[in-house]
């Protein structure tokens, strides 16, 4: 648990988690200081330094370092793999295995655990303010801005992991707002809050979705189950079309009631889970919402967001609306290009993003301006890959949840599992 701390004008905040506060204490000792004294005197003793303990502010603006001094950070819920792979729990080998990774600085799981550490922390306050009547691109600020300051963001080492998702209602994914977006989040709105943190590429994804409505209450309970049965049924050895069925299944077996209609939960049949590679948010392997022949197994070590949407609607999205998330795709062809604006640009997305996904935002605020041109130059030549707003039926509403998943030689750990969900 963290809170805010408070600061008076004159106070000068602590800087480490180790800011030392020292008491006085008086305690009386009845006996004579020394033998023939006339009487008893008061003895002061001094209690050992107390330490007092570095907590977050409100909004997050303390790093990391600050908080886990020794830098170690805390392991996500930790799940039990099933059948023919319950026997790693207690293998020896896979447990030297793990003590292994840990010490590799390439393959350690505490890199992911840092990022989400940094998401717990930044959606606790995002989840706390973010409220009708507020412009989204103060709700997307405040996020990033809180996610740099606790990832302690330092170039491609570590930072934003993606532009911050705020897709709503109909939309479903890749909404977020470019500059000058006037839109205010409205009461009856369904906001789908997805975003991400890395260090040294290692990229934690998670998401949730919030109303302030009762109406489609049913409609986030299903996706959260959803994706809770997503974790629970993912593991070594899983193939993924059958991971999809067992999604399929949770999602529809909820219906939300809407004005006096009763409403199937559908999942989105075009959208999915995927697996995570270093520096790479889509890592090459996809986990569908609905049943399919996929054979592809889940293997030792992969990282996997697990996550679903669910939809009021027709069950599938269509690329709709103005294009705001972008990323150099991983093995871009190297073609000649003519524009001298273009050449400029590719060469700060490298300097800026390497192969993370960013938006029209992110660029300007890296110093770039008048670069729209450069930019659909570059997604024309196949250099970078555009992903507009993803939508359904507009009328129908869509929730999302997500979460990370590890696959650890011994067990399974959702490393972005929180309290809240």
């Amino acid at each position: 648990m963290t809170a805010a701390v408070e600061k008076k004008p004159d106070e000068v905040p602590p800087s480490s988690a180790d800011a030392e506060e020292e008491v006085d204490d008086v305690e009386e000792d009845g006996a004579p200081e020394a033998q023939g004294a006339g009487e008893g005197k008061k003895k002061k003793k001094k209690k050992k330094t107390k330490k007092k303990k570095v907590e977050q502010t409100e909004p997050p603006t303390i790093g990391l370092s600050k908080l886990f001094p020794d830098g170690n950070y805390p392991e996500g819920e930790l799940q039990e793999y099933k059948d023919d792979n319950a026997y790693r729990t207690t293998s020896e080998e896979k447990r030297y295995n793990e003590r292994m990774a840990m010490e590799d600085p390439e393959v350690t799981y505490n890199n992911i655990r840092r990022a989400a550490e940094v998401h717990r922390q930044v959606r606790k306050y995002a989840r706390k303010v973010i409220r009708p009547g507020m412009r989204m691109i103060d709700i997307a600020e405040t996020i990033e801005n809180g996610t740099r300051a606790l990832v302690e963001e330092n170039g491609l080492e570590s930072g934003v992991g993606f532009p911050t998702g705020l897709s709503l209602n109909h939309c479903a994914a890749h909404y977020s707002p470019n500059p000058g977006d006037t839109l205010v989040l409205g009461e009856k709105d369904v906001l789908k809050v997805d975003f991400g943190v890395h260090v040294k590429g290692r990229i934690l994804d998670s998401a949730f979705t919030l109303n302030f409505d009762p109406t489609y209450d049913k409609l986030l309970e299903a996706v959260k189950a959803a994706t809770d049965t997503g974790i629970r049924e993912a593991g070594i050895d899983v193939r993924l079309g059958e991971l999809a069925g067992y999604i399929q299944e949770t999602m529809e077996s909820y219906e939300v009631e809407v004005n006096g209609k009763v409403l199937p939960v559908k999942p989105i049949e075009n959208l999915s889970g995927h697996s995570i590679n270093p520096y790479q948010i889509h890592g090459g392997k996809s986990v569908l919402l609905v049943k399919n022949d996929d054979q592809t197994k889940m293997e030792e070590g992969e990282y996997f967001a697990i996550e679903t949407f669910g939809s009021t609607g027709r069950g599938k999205v269509i690329e709709q609306g103005e294009c705001s998330h972008y990323a150099r795709i991983v093995d871009a062809p190297h073609v000649p290009l003519r524009l001298t604006s273009a050449k400029s640009l590719l060469k700060s997305i490298n300097k800026n993003f390497g192969t993370l996904p960013f938006c029209r935002r992110y660029l300007e605020r890296a110093g770039e301006s008048k670069y729209l041109l450069a930019l659909n130059h570059l997604v024309a030549q196949g250099i970078v890959q555009d992903y507009p707003p993803l939508c359904d039926v507009r009328g129908a509403m869509t929730a999302q949840f997500e979460h990370t998943i590890l696959l650890r030689p011994t067990r399974k750990e959702v490393v972005s599992r929180g309290e809240d969900y």
